[in-house]
Order: structure tokens, then C-alpha cells, then sequence
């Protein structure tokens, strides 16, 4: 095919498992499930860091941290020229190069943040993202962070200072980013240059007690819970609780893609779905995200090709560090296909956020294994997916997998 339109949308904390195509019961996802039966559904699909800001650098630059200049937290991308040349260039800077026009809306997470203030809440959602610091988008319209799933603060290049919009976050992106898509494919008719759109969604991150419009109450007794969740207690309570909101809010977030996806010319433009990273959500009796675990590492991944045809599932171990090497060789009428049999995963530091994992690690993940080491080498978690993909048996200190160990530590 020639240089086609290309549409990123990229939703957080949004877990492989939790969509109707996938099988999920519990989720309301008509638009997600619309767009699956003509997509290839990537259904190994992994983020590399299960933490926002290291899954939105690797996202962007097709590079693992901190190779890309992103280690922790708190680190920003950096800017091309300033110390690491390379590490802030990213999927925009390589499709100017090719041609395309370039626009990014919605959630950023990666410039520097006021270690100070609170995570949630309008500090974070109002600091000005200077335009160096954009990431080569030309058009940049967006928020640092602050989880405001409601009423957010946009600022950019139309925008000089924040200014708060009312609605429903999903929906407000994706209408600005919609009428942005219109201008452009009208514009591209004329002058033949495609477009490069990354569709930035905070939803559907907690808080997951925000409301949700527009959609009929989850009752929480009501729910189907994963079977390695643990029953009886304060565990299923939380989850139950949290999934209630959760799953409000992936309707909602599914309705508003919906809308975006209906007003882009399909017959021209690529679209890609997917989430940085996963969250447990009481499997394992754990919460939120940077485990190494399925539900937080695993992200949905649907791509979506001009003129497709039925959908299928590709069981190929992908990772979002393709997402750009794929975005490219579409730009330069290439074929592009994962070529290995595993994927690197880990945590580069230790997150220091109350609830999440309280460790650095690295590992792989394959449709088969699963190798998770801590910081000093020694084996924290291995799994045998196709015979536990609840991962409810660790066999890292398992005398007889020892040899078996050392042979897949080779990969790392």
C-alpha cells in the first residue's frame, strides 16, 4: 500500500483481558468489538514497562528504558540535542522525515513534574508542556497529567494557556482530534501528504469512582472475577469496588472511540488501538500496575489496515516498542512482521508509589514462558503459560525447572 493515514489511540491502565472480544463478561465494548472483527488482534501483545511515563517513552521512541532516556518515574523525555542526541527522537520525528503531518492530543506523562504535588488533581493537569519538549508533534494539543477523567485542562500549540473544557475527557479529545483528522484529510487531498495522529486517552485510570456518563451503573455484586483473585475477604471487596468504575468507565471510553473512529476515512488510514500498560485489579491479591504479571503487562492490540477484510488473531510476541518500526515501514511501503519468539519486560526502577510493586526487575515473556528476575539476577517468578496462564504456580525455586532457567536466561 502507499503512505496511509495512520491513527494511534492509546488508552491507560486499560488490561488485555477486559474487552468483549477478548471474552471479558463483564465488558461493554460494541465499538472495540466492532473494530476487532476487522483488525488483527495481537493477542500476546505486552507493554516493555508496566508503569505509564517508561511505557509512554518506549511508546513514543521505539526504544526499552532507560535506553531512551526514561528510567523512573519521574524522568522527562529528553529533547534531541540535549545530552542523549538520539533517545528523545521519536515515531514524529520519523514520520516528518517521510512526509507526514503530525498531531498528538490527550495525555502526555512525560515532561518534568513537580515531585510535590499531588498526582491527581489540576496541578499536574494545568503545567505547560513547553513545545521543545513536545516530542516533534507539529501540532501538539494536550495535559502533562493529573487524572481528571472529567472537565479536563488542554493546552498546546492552538492553546497558549490551559483552558478547561467541559465533558466527559474521552469524549473531548477525541472531538478535537476528530475535527483535526477532517482538516487534515482534507487538506492531504490536495497536497498528497498523509497524516500521523496519536490519540492520547487518560480513561480508564483511576479514579475509577469518577463518574462515567452516559452509562448504566456496574453493580459490583454482579461481576465476574478472574479465578486468581482471592475470595472472602478485603481483597475481593476492593476489586469488586474498583472494577465497578473500571468497567463504567471502558464503556464510556469505548463509546467515544467509537465516534472517533466512525469520522475517520477508513478506506485510507491505518488504526491502531491499544494501552500502556494493564492493571491487576486484586489478581493475586495485587493492585494497579509495574507487576510483572498478566494483567498488568498485557495490553490490547488491534491494527486496523485500510480495505481490511475479517479480522484474525496473531499470537506473535509483540511488544508497544514495535508500534513505531511498524508505523515507519507503513510510511515507506514495507512489510513488517515481529521476527523473535519473546518479548523483554521489566520495571528499570523501583515505581516508590504506594500500592505498586515495590521492586526493579527484568524479564520475558513468550506465549510459553514467562522469566521475571530481580535487580540482582536471582529468579523471582517464572511460569509456564500454556499450562497456568493464571500464573498460580511459580516455579522459579523449583529444583527440577533449575536447568531450565539457566537456559532461558540466555534471553535476557
Amino acid at each position: 500500500m502507499g503512505q496511509p493515514n495512520i491513527l494511534w489511540i492509546v488508552t491507560t491502565q486499560w488490561r488485555a483481558q477486559a474487552t468483549g472480544y477478548a471474552g471479558d463478561p463483564n465488558a461493554r465494548t460494541p465499538w472495540l468489538d466492532a473494530l476487532a472483527s476487522e483488525a488483527v488482534n495481537y493477542a500476546e501483545a505486552v507493554t516493555p514497562h508496566p508503569l505509564g511515563p517508561q511505557a509512554r517513552a518506549a511508546l513514543l521512541t521505539g526504544r526499552p528504558c532507560p535506553e531512551n532516556g526514561v528510567r523512573d518515574y519521574w524522568d522527562p523525555l529528553p529533547v534531541p540535542g540535549e545530552g542523549l542526541a538520539a533517545a528523545g527522537r521519536t515515531v514524529a520525528h520519523a514520520l516528518r522525515d517521510r512526509g507526514y503531518a503530525t498531531a498528538f492530543f490527550g495525555k502526555w506523562h512525560l515532561a518534568r513534574r513537580d515531585r510535590g504535588a499531588p498526582l491527581v488533581g489540576e496541578a499536574h493537569a494545568r503545567m505547560i508542556v513547553p513545545p521543545a519538549q513536545r516530542g516533534g508533534f507539529e501540532l501538539w494539543e494536550g495535559f502533562e497529567s493529573g487524572f481528571l477523567l472529567n472537565d479536563p485542562w488542554l493546552h498546546g500549540t492552538r492553546l497558549p494557556e490551559p483552558r478547561h473544557f467541559k465533558g466527559y475527557q474521552a469524549d473531548v479529545l477525541g472531538e478535537r482530534a476528530g475535527r483535526w483528522l477532517a482538516e487534515e484529510a482534507a487538506r492531504g487531498a490536495d497536497a498528497g501528504k498523509p497524516y500521523f495522529a496519536v490519540v492520547s486517552l487518560e480513561s480508564p485510570h483511576p479514579p475509577y469512582q469518577a463518574p462515567a456518563p452516559h452509562v448504566a451503573p456496574v453493580r459490583p455484586e454482579a461481576l465476574t472475577l478472574r479465578a486468581n483473585v482471592p475470595l472472602g475477604g478485603e481483597v475481593e471487596r476492593q476489586a469488586r469496588r474498583e472494577l465497578a468504575g473500571y468497567y463504567a468507565h471502558l464503556e464510556a471510553t469505548d463509546r467515544a472511540i467509537g465516534r472517533l473512529i466512525a469520522g475517520a476515512n477508513l478506506a485510507e488510514t491505518a488504526v491502531v488501538f491499544t494501552s500502556v500498560h494493564g492493571d491487576m485489579h486484586g489478581s493475586h491479591g495485587l493492585f494497579r500496575k509495574a507487576w510483572p504479571h498478566e494483567e498488568s503487562v498485557r495490553v490490547p492490540l488491534l491494527v486496523r489496515l485500510p480495505h481490511a477484510g475479517a479480522g484474525c488473531v496473531d499470537r506473535s510476541p509483540v511488544s508497544l516498542l514495535d508500534l513505531p518500526h511498524l508505523a515507519v515501514a507503513w510510511a515507506e511501503g514495507r512489510e513488517w512482521r515481529a521476527r523473535r519468539d519473546h518479548a523483554l519486560i521489566s520495571m528499570p526502577a523501583a515505581p516508590g508509589i504506594p500500592g505498586l510493586c515495590d521492586r526493579a526487575w527484568r524479564g520475558f515473556r513468550s506465549p510459553q514462558h514467562k522469566l521475571v528476575l530481580n535487580a540482582d539476577g536471582s529468579p523471582w517468578l517464572y511460569f509456564d503459560l500454556e499450562r497456568d496462564p493464571l500464573e498460580r504456580r511459580n516455579l522459579a525455586d523449583e529444583p527440577d525447572r533449575q536447568r531450565e532457567i539457566a537456559r532461558l536466561r540466555e534471553w535476557l
